[in-house]
């Protein structure tokens, strides 16, 4: 000490110790920060779905196992679709069934109905006529007393009828010159919309006993063999999403205002791979410092979790790996 005291001095001295303890002060107002980047430690995120059937029915075909690659829109798994076909087919016969009713209002009366109505009217007349005729006489031989009134009360009754029938041959006859009403037009167009909406539906079922990728990724986990019964939404496989991958972190509060959404990161694994990243999300809520976090002066401190979006191409970057994140911070403000 004695020596060191000669050759520097007291004055020296001081100032060594000044520069030390300023050093070791910016280090402990941000912990983090090294060689003018924020460094922040997460984890792989990436996001797993669920597979499964939108209807039920028999697995008949599984057709990826487990670490397969698949691709958005590859078939992976077929259920029976007799069933459901023949639900289509009972549906297009109710179409089928609706558009001729239809077809039968629209085209109105045939030809042949008319003219049906037209001799209905003329046998009608014709009715009436021998009616009046057969009155007449009945009136004439009732006033001379040659014939009873119960005969001439008959005629009359008879003619009454003549005319009912002689009016409704010719309703007949206007209705089948007019056609249907428009209500019942509409009505019947309601009825065939409805079966159409049901041949969709069934269509879409047959449809949906084909499952397919919804996203690019590697098949994790086979939950169900060929043969068994499946209800609507049970897993069928769990797929693994090569695209987007997320390092989940978080970031202390004096460091949040250095950074923002948008801003470059490297991400680096422990084996020194590097990777490009950007910051997608800043969580605008604060939270205590995860449990996996296992320093104790560090467990009460409030931190902001951080989503920072790394670019993968070749795919190594595996769930739940430990990365580090340099940020390089925005001192602009």
């Amino acid at each position: 000490m004695t020596n060191h005291v000669k050759r520097y001095g007291p004055i020296g001295i001081g100032a060594i110790l000044l520069t030390a303890a300023i050093i070791g002060w910016t280090q402990l107002q941000n912990p983090h920060e090294e060689q003018g980047h924020i460094e922040v430690f997460g984890n792989v995120d990436v996001r797993q779905v669920n597979l499964g059937f939108k209807v039920s029915g028999r697995l008949a075909e599984v057709i990826v196992d487990e670490g397969d690659q698949v691709i958005a829109g590859d078939v992976v798994a077929k259920l029976e679709p007799v069933d459901y076909g023949n639900e289509v087919k009972l549906a297009e016969a109710r179409v089928a069934r609706s558009q001729a009713a239809l077809n039968v209002l629209l085209a109105g009366a045939r030809p042949q109905e008319i003219a049906q109505a037209e001799a209905m009217l003329a046998e009608a007349e014709a009715a009436l006529k021998v009616a009046e005729t057969t009155l007449s006489r009945q009136e004439y031989l009732a006033e001379r007393n040659i014939a009873s009134h119960q005969a001439h009360e008959e005629a009359e009754a008879r003619r009454g009828a003549a005319i009912a029938k002689r009016s409704a041959a010719a309703e007949g006859l206007e209705l089948a010159r007019i056609g249907p009403r428009a209500e019942d037009i509409d009505q019947a167009r309601s009825v065939l919309a409805a079966e159409q909406a049901a041949l969709a539906l069934a269509e879409q079922r047959v449809a949906d006993t084909i499952l397919t990728a919804p996203n690019d990724g590697v098949i994790l986990t086979r939950v169900r063999e060929p043969g068994a019964i499946i209800v609507a939404g049970e897993t069928i496989y769990t797929l693994t999403l090569t695209s987007p991958v997320w390092v989940r972190a978080y970031i202390e509060e004096p460091d949040l205002d250095l950074i923002y959404a948008g801003m470059d990161a490297d991400v680096r694994t422990d084996s020194g791979h590097a990777y490009t990243g950007q910051i997608g999300f800043i969580s605008p809520v604060a939270e205590f410092t995860p449990k996996t976090v296992e320093t104790r002066s560090l467990r009460t401190s409030l931190v902001y979790r951080v989503r920072i979006i790394v670019d993968d191409p070749k795919q190594r970057l595996k769930q739940g790996m430990p990365v580090t994140v340099l940020i390089n911070p925005d001192r602009s403000d």
